[in-house]
């Protein structure tokens, strides 16, 4: 069993930062691939960034790409979205999930997190 808990949502002004956390533990092996998703009320839940096991293989949905940065601490078994220039757009559920393969997929990930609200005021 994996289990993941996010943290760092919050409410922020249009063009404000937030860095969201998510703390990985279990079985791991050290061996997973961390996934970021967001959701909207009545939309599908939707990719936003990935970072492979070993960080070699990082991957952004188009409309987050020079904003956002996701990097992980293997000693802390934790991995961060930075988002800067945050848009009202952005506002949304964000989840953390845990996959055997790198992947923009959300049916790849074997294990979610429970999600933190960002909401971005304009």
């Amino acid at each position: 069993q994996v289990h993941l808990v996010e943290s760092g949502g919050g409410l922020v002004q249009a063009g404000g930062s937030l860095r969201l956390s998510c703390v990985v533990s279990g079985r791991t092996n050290n061996n997973y691939n961390v996934g970021w998703f967001r959701q909207t009320p009545g939309q599908d839940r939707e990719f936003v960034s990935y970072i492979s096991w070993d960080g070699d293989k990082i991957r952004y949905t188009d409309s987050v790409k020079g904003r956002f940065t996701i990097s992980g601490d293997s000693a802390k078994n934790t991995v961060y979205l930075q988002m800067n220039s945050l848009k009202p757009e952005d506002t949304a559920v964000y989840y953390c999930a845990a996959s055997p393969v790198p992947s923009s997929l959300g049916y790849n990930y074997n294990y979610w997190g429970q999600g933190t609200q960002i909401t971005v005021s304009s």
